[in-house]
């Protein structure tokens, strides 16, 4: 199945809002409906191909004429990700930058191939695997002043969705690029086991972008990061093959794996991924936990990180998330309250046995942090309802409303400064706009030195809406690198952060990044303009 070309996920999940939170929005935000409505798909048409007889031909000798599709829907379909301005343009029928075709290869040899021909015919190439990016990594610049190409492929790896290895022994399994999360799931728990990353996009994101963007789940407590899960990469570049890693962990040199990880398919076309693995946990338990303030729950969560025990899942909703309910998408404005304080979420997975001890340890840790137990309710019904914000953003794009996220991490010293400074940057510049905001942010992955900010904004739309987002998600930008976080915790950069990761690494970061760009990919046909901005003019 396709995810919906014009939102988020499966259309048969889509709801709209209740009519509590519907209210909620007009009497706070000024929401009103959308005057125009969405497009529908066959109504919406990108222009002509602008492939030549000569590159298409190549192509086709490549991976076979059926696997180059150049109809409208599948263009479309491929034309950026899904942030809250790509889907405010598509809905608007605005498909300009749609790749000239969609390319689908079986497995390494022919994503060489494809490379190659795209490298003669100067077309270039987008990795696409769920096309669930949020920042406009599937959006080349591919024209205008900073050199890219006027004629570009999506480079769609869903044919390549197979399990090549599973070694029980070292409890590791290589993946092809083309498997989205629970084809992972389903394929390694007919063998007993379990990756354990189940970030937002879970049920649309491939192994891949789960790769190429250095992608954080909602376990990453208890099963972390997605780049600390990798062992080995194989990687198809426009120069021939990258096959990375051959122990756990090496002396010899610096890590190429970790160059290739976060490299959004600008430096190659990541084919294959060997990944770390678990025994399926028999037992799962999620309860909640209330804090009396964000700043209180933050400490807590600090002493779990640096001292322990962690457990599986942990994140914290501050006062607004809270009070809205948005750590339960499906029970959204449900029971309001302005004393709610902070909601913890807390997870346990393993044997019964481990849970239950480490669920006393924890137990004892956050009540000595003044923490007040809420019981497995919050908990199952956060689990329940985990992967089902994006379409509750959908329902609020349909109810006229703007709503989007966005996402940092800092050392634990920095975090508080941090999250004043986000929400200040969004307040300001949408209120200063006509559009004040509700801003919402929860803590959702922690570390012994720090934690990642996850920010949700909700405001009118505006007369323009991508217009009028613009100026706050620069201003938000400015603040997060201002108050010393990173640009992107687990988003990515693509091309939304692509300044501002320049301005994170400096000029002479970029001058290396860009030098492996060209000797991997000297003729600049890999997803241009992504991740790394063009060098000064010499």
């Amino acid at each position: 199945m396709d995810m919906l070309w014009s939102g988020w996920g499966d259309p048969a999940k889509a709801a709209p809002l209740p009519e509590d939170v519907t209210g909620l929005l007009r009497d706070l935000l000024g929401v009103r409906p959308a005057e125009a409505p969405a497009k529908e798909l066959a109504a919406v048409a990108p222009g002509p191909s602008r492939l030549t007889d000569a590159a298409r031909a190549a192509l086709h000798a490549a991976v076979g004429e059926a696997h180059v599709r150049g109809d409208d829907e599948t263009r479309v379909r491929h034309t950026r990700g899904k942030s809250t301005p790509d889907l405010l343009r598509i809905r608007s029928g605005e498909v300009t930058d749609a790749p000239d075709a969609v390319v689908l290869p079986a497995d390494h040899d022919e994503v060489l191939a494809v490379l190659a021909a795209c490298t003669e015919h100067r077309v270039a190439v987008v990795p696409f695997g769920g096309g669930t990016s949020v920042v406009g990594g599937l959006a080349p610049r591919v024209s205008g002043g900073d050199g890219g190409h006027t004629v570009f492929v999506a480079l769609d790896l869903r044919r390549m969705n197979r399990l090549l290895d599973l070694d029980e022994i070292s409890r590791t399994a290589t993946l092809q690029p083309g498997l989205r999360g629970p084809e992972v799931e389903a394929l390694l728990a007919e063998r007993g086991y379990t990756l354990g990353h189940f970030p937002q996009s879970f049920e649309w994101a491939t192994v891949g972008g789960f790769a190429a963007a250095r992608s954080s789940g909602q376990a990453s407590a208890g099963f972390g990061r997605f780049d600390d899960m990798v062992t080995a990469l194989r990687v198809a570049t426009p120069r021939g093959t990258l096959d990375l890693g051959r122990a756990p962990r090496s002396a010899a040199g610096p890590d190429l794996r970790q160059l290739v990880l976060g490299s959004e398919g600008a430096f190659g076309v990541i084919t294959s991924v060997t990944v770390r693995i678990h025994p399926t946990a028999p037992t799962k338990v999620y309860e909640g936990w209330r804090f009396a303030s964000f700043a209180e729950g933050r400490a807590a969560l600090r002493t779990l990180a640096q001292d322990g025990p962690l457990p599986t899942v942990l994140r914290l909703s501050d006062e607004t998330e809270t009070m809205i309910g948005l750590a339960k998408p499906d029970a959204i404005g449900g029971g309001l309250s302005s004393d709610a304080g902070c909601l913890a979420i807390v997870g346990y997975e393993g044997t019964a046995e481990e849970v239950a001890h480490r669920r006393t340890r924890v137990h004892a840790a956050l009540s000595a942090a003044e923490g007040e137990p809420l019981g497995e309710d919050p908990g199952t019904g956060w689990a329940h309802g985990r992967y089902n914000a994006p379409y509750l953003r959908d329902a609020l794009l349909d109810a006229g409303a703007f709503a989007e996220t966005l996402e940092t991490a800092a050392f634990w010293s920095d975090i508080p400064a941090l999250y004043e400074a986000v929400r200040t940057a969004l307040t300001t510049t949408l209120t200063e706009a006509g559009t004040p905001p509700l801003v919402m942010c929860h803590v959702s992955h922690v570390y012994p030195a720090g934690a990642s900010l996850y920010f949700t904004v909700v405001s009118a739309q505006g007369e323009d809406a991508v217009a009028h987002w613009a100026p706050a998600k620069r201003a938000a930008n400015d603040a997060i690198l201002a108050a010393g976080g990173t640009i992107s915790h687990h988003h990515g950069v693509g091309t939304d952060h692509r300044d501002w990761y320049a301005r994170e690494i400096g000029p002479l970061g970029v001058e290396v990044l860009h030098a492996v760009k060209y000797r991997l990919d000297p003729a600049g046909i890999l997803n241009p303009g992504i991740l790394l901005p063009p060098l000064p003019a010499r």
